[in-house]
């Protein structure tokens, strides 16, 4: 193990009006206003879109559904809505989509060539970003898009921390900055401050530990055990590695949890304090905690910025009755990310023509930090041409961004919209909600929320968007992943 210091740097609550209709916040994570579409559920295979209920919410809807009697639950919410703790200036300009997207894609291409092995080495390619945690939404290039609240040490630093499914590792900046530390909420924890804080050794188990769960080797200071993780936009974070007392909840108090304590940070983080890492590594939270939660955690991300989520440790009691479970697909060599197998997609209520090896070559797999769900070439071509084939009758609009099939609805009062469904292993349909399908700029630029891989070996991957509202389960010690709706609103 080399030898080194730490160096400076590295290169809704959803109300019924009436049987008939429904009140669903329409916003895809990369919009900057949020926008609530009203809407009757079709008995057939379409949603019904009314135009004029196009609403801007200014304020945040605290009610969460999910949360109630779940001891062990933290909200989950979008860091540029009304409901999150993390802006630092509400009066700036939040990201243009063309931002966003390009952040996306800049966590897409990362993952796929680390999943490709594209790079020669885990290293060059490694990504960023139970007690129930509500969810929210944020600005982080390369890492993920949604928030929660956790307390590390003794006494208890309440700190805000992106959670990604695609990260191992835990982390938060550190007091003292002896590098650089980019602007945060929270005030940063300071070791120093906590009785039950203490620093990994270098020949520790858990410090060798830190090559699968980073991708890069351990380094030294002095005795002192040291982390670095890198992110696809060339963000990172470096420092002691350390454990310490970690509460989720009055509940769920967990000692001597492992974490990095980084002393050198660069990267948009969008003011969270790092990173909470829901991976399937031995060094992730769910492994760490894995004798009271087996390895089980859920959350349900909000419809809009202006909602609240949840994320959830352990076994929790379901709010939806119609939760599936498909196994976790065995082709992810990776330790780190949620494999799941894609057998079709139907477009209103037609499977749609998509050779079975599509779906196999490419692989696919779950993952709460990606945007827009990405698709082999030819299967997205196919969801296209058949959504463009039943929305022929509306006028198209102009292309967002990497969102190609866009509609002008301003000259209508409803619109129907073809439901989508995706098929996985072990006979699983799940129809997308209204809300995972569109992402709404305005009224005159309404989007399919889907794009296509560039390649047909890039891996696929079931992004956030289309998960919006739904309870996912993870069961690592089962090997599987449950859908459910009606989460959250």
């Amino acid at each position: 193990m080399a030898t080194m210091i730490v160096p400076n740097s590295i290169a809704f609550q959803l109300s019924a009006n009436s049987l008939f209709f429904l009140l669903l916040i329409i916003l895809c994570s990369s919009c900057k206003t949020t926008h609530a579409f009203q809407g009757t559920k079709s008995k057939s295979f379409h949603h019904i879109l009314h135009l004029n209920s196009l609403l801007q919410s200014a304020a945040c809807n605290s009610s969460t559904q999910g949360l109630h009697h779940q001891k062990s639950s933290l909200q989950v919410v979008h860091k540029h809505g009304p409901c999150s703790p993390l802006q630092l200036d509400r009066a700036k300009t939040p990201p243009t989509h063309a931002e966003t997207f390009f952040q996306d894609e800049g966590r897409v291409r990362y993952i796929q060539s680390r999943l490709a092995n594209k790079s020669g080495s885990k290293a060059d390619v490694k990504v960023t970003d139970v007690a129930n945690l509500p969810a929210k939404d944020g600005r982080v290039v390369g890492s993920g898009n949604y928030i929660v609240t956790v307390g590390i040490g003794t006494p208890k630093k309440q700190l805000s921390l992106i959670f990604d499914t695609g990260s191992d590792i835990t982390w938060t900046q550190c007091e003292p900055c002896l590098g650089y530390c980019y602007q945060q909420r929270d005030a940063k924890f300071d070791p120093s401050v906590s009785s039950t804080y203490s620093n990994v050794s270098c020949n520790s188990v858990q410090c060798s530990s830190l090559l699968s769960a980073t991708g890069y080797l351990p380094l030294c200071s002095l005795s002192t055990c040291v982390f670095r993780t890198q992110y696809g936009d060339s963000s990172f974070s470096t420092g002691f590695f350390a454990k310490d007392r970690l509460t989720l909840t009055p509940f769920d108090v967990f000692d001597n949890f492992l974490f990095g304590c980084g002393q050198n940070n660069q990267g948009l983080f969008g003011g969270a304090a790092g990173l909470l890492g829901l991976g399937r590594n031995q060094l992730s939270l769910p492994s760490q905690t894995a004798r009271k939660y087996n390895k089980i955690f859920s959350y349900c991300l909000p419809s809009s910025s202006s909602s609240i989520g949840f994320l959830t440790l352990g076994k929790r009691k379901y709010g939806s009755k119609s939760v599936k479970f498909t196994p976790l697909s065995t082709s992810i060599q990776d330790s780190s990310f949620y494999g799941l197998d894609i057998t079709g997609i139907s477009v209103g209520g037609k499977r749609l023509s998509i050779s079975a090896s599509v779906f196999t070559t490419a692989g696919a797999i779950i993952d709460s930090g990606t945007v827009i769900t990405r698709l082999p070439p030819d299967a997205y071509a196919a969801l296209r041409s058949e959504f463009r084939k039943r929305m022929r009758r509306y006028r198209m609009g102009r292309e967002l961004s990497i969102l190609d099939t866009c509609y002008d609805f301003s000259k209508y009062k409803s619109v129907n919209i073809p439901k989508i469904s995706f098929f996985f292993r072990g006979g699983v349909k799940l129809t997308i909600p209204l809300v995972g399908t569109l992402c709404v700029a305005n009224v005159s630029r309404v989007c399919l929320a889907f794009a296509a891989n560039s390649d047909a070996s890039d891996i696929a991957i079931f992004g956030n968007t289309q998960q919006k509202t739904l309870q996912v389960i993870y069961d690592g010690a089962g090997g599987r992943v449950g859908f459910g709706t009606k989460g959250c609103y």
